[in-house]
């Protein structure tokens, strides 16, 4: 498997910054509050007007219904259409936010990303200590809806790209696309775009009360019907218009398209917003047939699925027989350790957030004598102490002298034990920090690999105290 690759730093908002309107569905008034986050914090929504300000995550898994919108829900705490603020964030190459929100719905605005894309940017965007990690497509991945012929499809690209298709099988519409080349283009391409709706639909959304919010600066309202006389009152007086028409394109008057394919170019939108609930960069050419929140949805916990079987899965791509980064001596300058109990033998990567060491492990190791006679299995927590010890090379390598350092273990938690280690094998150790050293103090995650499979893992944490 290929070595995922990290480009540019995270990112995040300088300051807090405020915006207000409606709900689309609900009507309601709606103050949100874009606030910064730390490093692989993600985009999560804040409820600060329930008690305890609950907290859900922008998270496939939590997806629970995609009928006008895509809606989350965690621990019976809702939120209704997320995605055009997920959209706007992702557009912006924003990382790690929190989105507070004082009502269940974010509001509506004119229908698009537009004002969530000005009001990230007055905040300002600013780098994060720690690299973006973005999934790198190197297979096609599919996900279809059977009973609608919508399909989502994604193929190695050098970028994050994304073409939408829309055919709704009307004429009014008719048949669009859009193209996304380069997801830094979405502020001047998509943003935009505004969502849309067809007659037939309006009509049983205001029956069932649930466009409460909408006017005609924040839906292109396609004519797909012929529309009668009662029909038009009842739109007047829901969007508190005297008078209301069709114009000669087959869209309500009031309104006029920011482009002939804004439905296209929204439902790319909407494919940007949803895609973000798979947690990951995307690099990789998005290709989306008669998008919809379900299809979107679909294909995002698919792709969050996938991302996480190849982590759990993935083993470090090191030539054992390079010229180390630091060889047995040079580890010996650096830790206190010493044999039998000094458990990595080369040290393959260095950089400031992680490092990859390497332990040959053979019957003449001295714990094998007792564990176990005629069956030698690798201790399992001595596969955390070389884990360990890698981990101090990468601390230690922190500070100018570090010789004159100790490394001392403060916590290991989630430890797993996947496949014993046995005489004959090599042993791949891999930590990388989970956030950056403050205080002298590191919470790392280890893995260790062994015949192309992960063997152990643990979240470690230590601290860096000086002795001399």
């Amino acid at each position: 498997m290929k070595k995922k690759l990290k480009v540019n730093k995270q990112c995040t908002i300088k300051n807090k910054v405020t915006l207000e309107g409606v709900g689309l569905h609900t009507g309601e008034n709606v103050t949100m509050t874009f606030v910064p986050a730390k490093v692989n914090h993600g985009f999560a929504f804040k409820r600060v007007d329930l008690e305890g300000e609950p907290i859900i995550e922008a998270d496939a898994n939590y997806v629970v219904n995609t009928q006008r919108g895509t809606n989350l829900e965690k621990n019976g705490v809702k939120i209704q259409t997320s995605e055009h603020v997920l959209a706007a964030l992702v557009g912006l190459g924003i990382d790690n936010v929190v989105i507070e929100l004082n009502a269940p719905e974010p509001p509506i605005m004119d229908g698009s990303s537009k004002f969530f894309v000005k009001a990230l940017e007055e905040a300002g965007i600013v780098e994060q200590e720690q690299d973006r990690e973005e999934y790198v497509v190197k297979d096609v991945i599919s996900y279809k809806d059977e009973a609608t012929g919508s399909e989502i499809t994604v193929i190695p690209s050098n970028q994050y790209q994304i073409t939408t298709m829309v055919d709704f099988g009307t004429k009014v519409l008719g048949t669009q696309n859009a193209n996304l080349e380069k997801i830094a283009d979405f502020k001047e391409e998509i943003a935009d775009a505004r969502t849309f709706s067809f007659l037939h639909e309006l009509e049983m959304l205001l029956e069932h009360g649930l466009i409460k919010g909408g006017d005609l600066n924040n839906a292109i309202v396609y004519v797909d019907k012929e529309i009668s006389e009662s029909t038009m009152k009842k739109l007047e007086k829901a969007f508190d218009k005297k008078k209301l028409s069709v114009k000669p394109n087959g869209i309500l008057d009031n309104l006029t398209l920011h482009y002939p394919n804004e439905a296209a170019r929204h439902k790319l939108l909407d494919v940007v917003g949803d895609l973000a609930l798979a947690g990951t960069r995307i690099r990789g050419k998005v290709i989306a047939n008669k998008p919809g929140h379900y299809v979107n949805t679909q294909f995002a916990k698919k792709l969050k699925k996938i991302i996480k079987q190849e982590r759990r899965n993935y083993v470090p791509e090191v030539d054992l027989h390079a010229t180390p980064v630091k060889d047995i001596t040079q580890i010996m300058q650096m830790l206190p350790h010493r044999p039998p109990f000094l458990l990595v033998d080369k040290i393959l990567e260095l950089s400031e957030e992680h490092v990859i060491g390497m332990k040959n492990v053979t019957m003449n190791e001295p714990f094998f004598v007792g564990h176990f006679p005629g069956a030698p299995v690798m201790p399992g927590v001595l596969q955390l102490e070389a884990m360990a010890q890698t981990g101090g090379i990468l601390v230690l390598s922190t500070v100018p002298d570090p010789e004159n350092y100790l490394t001392y273990l403060l916590k290991i938690d989630n430890v797993k034990y996947k496949q014993q280690v046995v005489p004959g094998d090599t042993l791949i150790f891999k930590l990388d920090l989970m956030t950056p050293i403050r205080r002298g103090i590191c919470q790392m995650q280890a893995r260790a690999y062994a015949n192309g499979k992960l063997v152990s893992e643990a979240e470690i944490m230590a601290q860096i105290i000086k002795v001399k």
